[in-house]
């Protein structure tokens, strides 16, 4: 006797009893409409959180089957209130009452429900819903997120800590730290970005020009001093471990193509960010000129800004941050892309993506057969109390919870004691020349 017959012939409750399902499978199998569970969005709104200071929000689905929701990363730390507001105001008018399984569906209507789109406030929002539905349909499976994507391509995530000082010497002392607790790559920086207040005091300090706050970016010492950072950390360190380095956008392109071309002896694994989003056309002369591996991508919003580019293979690493785009729904899209052209993952995972929002590019990272490479994260017992089950690492790799779903729950009592503040501190972004000009990154 099949299941349908079997729930005929002893009624729907007994049925799902005997066969270990929810009573709402069973109702499915049984001739729902469209063969889909009737369980509908009941509510969604965000709850914003900063348990180490940095301003994190996570969007919570609830749906109609008591105790079932999921929850999905919107952080946009640079505009935290902005996406709360999103969510709360407008997300969860368009939402309740829609079918939680249909993750296609509800992501294409809202993704034109406001008409204009792909700026990052609601792509935020919307990859908040997205991935609570996909880990909504994990729970409802009994499936880790990795497996509804198709399973696993690999045992781990393979991820790259982050070594920055102000001299070479000292990061050279990170890196050997890190090689002794299993890394294999790691990302190496001159002080903060571009080597900023590294190199004296600037010119429009001193007439008194733009914000006390503002930063200084050096551009002869920052390129004089790269090269000599690579040498000095192969020096040290040898050639087993994998170098990577982030330009940040914050070079003129010109200059970014000399410095690639110069790193090339020391065989980096990729230079990231070499330039801006407003000079990507800079890219073809770069491949012309270098074989360095090539990052890009963490400050996209638009599909037009990496279709081309990664159909071209003007880049080797598609560094996009998943929650910018709209969340796993358009992310694996971009992934299978980037299968066909040969540009692998490298998803941008720093602090300010909240435990959530790094389970979800772990799950990616699992599945998808173009994997390259994921930033290394390490939680503090703050953050593990708000997010119980948040990914752990071991030994250089990235390991997910297997609990049905993404894995990561939230303690809403303790993340209401860790308030965002109401003013966000964007003063990591302004950075400017000798003469005060900003400098983008």
């Amino acid at each position: 006797m099949d299941r349908r017959e079997l729930i005929k012939g002893i009624g729907l409750g007994a049925a799902a009893s005997a066969l270990g399902l929810r009573p709402s499978h069973a109702e499915a199998l049984a001739g729902a409409p469209r063969g889909l569970p009737p369980v509908k969005i009941t509510n969604v709104r965000a709850i914003a959180t900063a348990p180490d200071g940095i301003e994190l929000v996570v969007v919570k689905v609830e749906t109609s089957e008591p105790g079932l929701y999921g929850l999905g990363c919107a952080t946009f730390r640079q505009r935290a209130h902005s996406v709360v507001s999103a969510v709360n105001q407008y997300l969860n008018d368009f939402a309740v009452g829609r079918i939680a399984d249909d993750i296609e569906d509800v992501w294409q209507s809202a993704y034109v429900s406001s008409y204009w789109r792909n700026g990052p406030v609601l792509n935020n929002a919307l990859s908040g819903l997205d991935q609570a539905l996909w880990d909504i349909k994990g729970k409802r499976a009994g499936m880790s997120v990795y497996q509804l994507l198709g399973g696993r391509c690999r045992f781990a995530v393979d991820t790259y800590a982050h070594a920055g000082g102000s001299t070479p010497e000292a990061v050279a002392e990170q890196v050997k730290g890190f090689m002794d607790q299993g890394f294999r790559h790691v990302r190496i920086q001159l002080g903060a970005y571009g080597a900023a207040n590294l190199s004296g005091e600037p010119d429009f300090k001193r007439h008194g020009y733009g914000m006390p706050a503002d930063s200084y970016m050096d551009r002869h010492y920052y390129l004089k001093m790269i090269p000599e950072l690579f040498a000095h950390v192969r020096e040290v360190c040898g050639d087993r471990v994998e170098l990577l380095h982030d330009i940040h956008e914050r070079l003129q392109p010109n200059d970014a193509i000399n410095l690639v071309k110069a790193l090339e002896p020391y065989r980096p694994f990729f230079i990231e960010d070499p330039f801006s989003p407003e000079n990507i056309g800079f890219f073809r002369l770069l491949r012309q000129q270098t074989s360095v591996p090539l990052a890009m991508g963490e400050l996209y919003n638009n599909p037009h800004e990496w279709i081309g580019p990664m159909s071209e293979r003007l880049f080797d690493y598609i560094r996009i941050h998943i929650s910018q785009i709209g969340g796993i729904t358009p992310a694996m899209k971009v992934a299978r892309l980037g299968e066909a052209f040969g540009v692998r993952t490298a998803w941008h995972g720093p602090g300010d993506v909240s435990p959530v929002g790094h389970a979800a590019n772990a799950h990616i990272d699992l599945a998808v057969w173009n994997f390259g490479i994921q930033e290394a994260v390490r939680f503090s017992d703050r953050l593990r109390e708000v997010f119980p089950g948040a990914p752990t690492m071991d030994n250089g790799y990235m390991i997910v919870n297997e609990a049905p779903g993404l894995g990561v729950d939230i303690d809403e009592v303790a993340a209401a004691r860790y308030p965002i503040p109401e003013k966000v501190n964007t003063d990591w972004t302004q950075i400017r020349s000798h003469d005060g000009t900003p400098i983008r990154p």
